[in-house]
């Protein structure tokens, strides 16, 4: 049988390849996308139906079969060129509980902030620092070496100097350090390439209420440019990548009858935001870091994904760490029989923990997926928008760390915007 000429456009980026179309006509059909995919390069097929050949930057080509597509491939950075299977570094696991602090991108840059901090860590039992990789505007905060993050200039406004030696001076202290990646709210990449961009059903690129706009998780290329910088993190040395925003916009309901989706094939929010975490996780783990996510507090007691993308059980099983953001002050009135959660961080904490244990005891039952271990984000700052509310101090925060380990949750993070902390342990 006379088998059909056949053109497959693949897209090589740091180890990971994409099929972005195929065509059985003769016309050569111009992708666009950006920068990330300017490997491409269209090959026929029809010498053999099991191989294709992949043409690299320097015109260097390597032949693969098909099935290999299953194994890693690890690219060296600048030159363009296939090395083999990855070599798996060994993932480090922390040597006691996790107890971390928010370092936001700026606080990290400066000597003086990130050294008060450095100092809280010697005075208590904290021993990591949450520190901003790709922040909620789409910036890198240190000079990242990727072709598609030059190309739309996400780190020209780097506070980090010198990121190695920052990640070797926590680590010198036993600090272990955490990137933290935001995901699929990205308001620069959105601004770049706006076709990456979630879509009005009415035409034109769709803003939230504070007029931002948010990567569509449903594009192949958005999740690929968010594990590429999570894999380089991890490769420049951070123990652990967190992915914050890998989810859809809230008000799931609303957007949804605004935004016209992409490339659903018949797959939920929750379906692909766990198999961006998969994919992302695959290359993370080869560069010797560990995987968490950031999820809302209430999607320990949700029943389903709350519209955003976030089910309990999407996310557990395709991470080494769940974080919820179980933050007192975000619960409505009456949640979980409290009158005012804000007052009352303890009982929050406490039966939030109760439910994000029952969710894991109910997958390992099935015996069908691993779960992640809890490390939940706690309150550490004043919201002063919540009627009634406390100042949160030592007292509050500890209120909430015992909660939590009363529950057998012996790991937390405090998350302070302006990365001020009152914590005594």
């Amino acid at each position: 049988m006379v088998m059909k000429r056949m053109k497959l456009t693949w897209v090589l980026m740091t180890g990971l390849f994409v099929c972005a179309g195929c065509n059985t006509t003769d016309r050569q059909d111009e992708i666009q996308l950006p920068p990330l995919t300017q490997h491409i390069k269209e090959q026929n097929l029809s010498e053999s139906p099991g191989q294709f050949q992949l043409k690299l930057k320097h015109d260097e080509k390597l032949l693969h079969s098909r099935d290999q597509l299953s194994r890693p491939l690890r690219m060296s950075r600048g030159v363009g060129k296939v090395l083999g299977n990855a070599v798996h570094r060994k993932i480090t696991m922390p040597s006691e509980p996790v107890r971390g602090i928010y370092v936001s991108g700026w606080v990290a840059g400066s000597k003086r902030r990130l050294q008060t901090l450095i100092d809280l860590v010697d005075r208590t039992d904290l021993n990591a620092m949450v520190i901003d990789v790709k922040n909620d505007y789409g910036q890198l905060t240190y000079r990242s070496e990727l072709p598609a993050v030059h190309a739309i200039e996400a780190d020209a406004h780097a506070t980090i100097s010198d990121i190695k030696g920052l990640i070797q001076k926590l680590k010198a202290k036993n600090i272990y350090v955490i990137g933290r990646v935001v995901a699929f709210k990205d308001p620069l990449y959105a601004m770049k390439y706006p076709n990456m961009a979630l879509q009005k059903q009415s035409g034109g690129v769709w803003h939230d209420g504070q007029g931002k706009a948010w990567l569509d998780p449903y594009q192949k290329q958005v999740r690929l440019y968010n594990a590429a910088i999570a894999r380089e993190a991890a490769e420049i040395g951070f123990d652990e990548i967190q992915f914050d925003y890998v989810r859809f916009p809230d008000n799931g309901a609303k957007v949804d009858s605004e935004v016209a989706y992409s490339e659903q094939d018949g797959r939920s929010k929750s379906d692909i935001i766990s198999l961006f975490l998969r994919e992302a996780r695959a290359g993370i783990h080869e560069a010797g870091a560990r995987v968490s996510a950031d999820v809302f507090g209430l999607v320990t007691s949700s029943t389903n994904d709350m519209g955003i993308g976030q089910s309990w059980r999407a996310v557990s099983g395709s991470v080494d760490v769940i974080s919820p953001m179980t933050y007192p002050s975000h619960y409505s009135t009456g949640m979980y029989g409290v009158k005012e959660p804000d007052l009352n961080p303890y009982q929050i904490i406490r039966q939030a923990m109760q439910d994000a244990k029952r969710r894991n005891a109910i997958m390992e039952s099935s015996g069908s997926q691993s779960t992640a271990s809890i490390r939940p984000w706690l309150q550490s700052f004043t919201a002063r928008w919540v009627h009634p509310h406390q100042q949160y101090g030592a007292e509050q925060v500890n209120k909430q760390i015992q909660a939590a380990r009363e529950q057998g949750i012996k790991e937390f993070l405090l998350w302070s915007s302006n990365c001020k902390y009152d914590y005594r342990s």
